[in-house]
């Protein structure tokens, strides 16, 4: 997951409910000072929240464009039910399109998409049911089909625990793996983990680990693609994500410094290669 190095959104960003067809969603909103020059739905990872994006806010409102980050269904400060079925893919897709739905009043596909690592996969069949509601999608950090075999065997011991152990245990038993850099935001960490579904993260888990390969399906849609990554990722191998770029003919970005979470680890240049493409389109 994506450890932010703060929870405190900047003065440019509110944390609000977005008021949608399928309910309400948490949501992270930096608008511009100006008329904005588009719309950027993102959405995080497996165990990530909206907070995952608050070192994005402020350069990429400050650019231009209005920016909201979601916390999914179960997902944080986002409300969910304790019955897997309720997180299947398609589920949390159809989620996504309302939450585009409720931003795009105007109906003229304004809305960017951006999924980080699970995001990502969960923005590519959001866009597979409909791309009408999108400008752009961005990849960010998210391959083409199931995680490697060693993030595979990590989320299964992973949706094991959370079968027999409560939140907080499991909690406990990552850090011993894990210890944190940052006590303070370690604190954040636990409060928003202890928040998560543990059945959003059990099917959304079995998501990563079974995952079939779309590229050709979404190379089909006349969506225009940017596949962004860091220079190392050991979830899904960055020549492995360049291929999948070449497969979709799509913009392709490697983040220097950056691994498999660059919108926290290079913040700044992140910003700045989703501006890019952005304007581009």
């Amino acid at each position: 997951m994506s450890r932010p190095h703060t929870f405190t959104p900047p003065p440019c960003a509110r944390v609000h409910p977005l008021r949608t067809a399928r309910g309400d969603f948490a949501v992270l909103e930096a608008l511009p000072p100006a008329e904005p020059r588009g719309t950027a739905l993102l959405l995080p990872g497996y165990m990530g929240s909206k907070e995952d994006f608050i070192a994005l806010l402020e350069p990429l409102s400050t650019a231009g464009y209005r920016i909201v980050a979601v916390d999914g269904r179960g997902q944080y400060e986002t409300e969910g039910t304790d019955r897997q079925e309720t997180y299947a893919q398609g589920e949390l897709a159809r989620d996504v399109l309302a939450q585009a739905a409720a931003l795009d009043a105007g109906g003229d596909g304004a809305v960017h998409l951006l999924g980080h690592s699970l995001g990502g996969q969960i923005a590519r069949a959001a866009v597979l049911l409909d791309a009408s509601p999108f400008r752009s999608l961005t990849l960010m950090s998210s391959g083409p089909a199931q995680v490697t075999e060693a993030q595979q065997l990590k989320v299964k011991m992973l949706s094991d625990a959370l079968a027999t152990l409560s939140m907080a245990e499991v909690w406990e038993a990552m850090r011993a793996l894990d210890p944190p850099e940052d006590a303070a935001t370690d604190g954040e960490g636990l409060r928003r983990w202890l928040r998560h579904r543990s059945a959003q993260l059990i099917a959304t888990g079995l998501q990563l680990v079974t995952e079939p390969d779309r590229v050709a399906e979404l190379a089909a849609v006349p969506l225009p693609v940017h596949v962004l990554s860091g220079e190392r990722d050991d979830t899904w191998p960055v020549p492995l994500l360049d291929t999948m770029a070449q497969r979709l003919g799509a913009h392709r970005t490697r983040i220097a410094g950056a691994e498999h979470s660059p919108n926290t680890d290079r913040p700044e240049q992140t910003a700045a290669a989703l501006v890019s493409f952005w304007d581009g389109v």
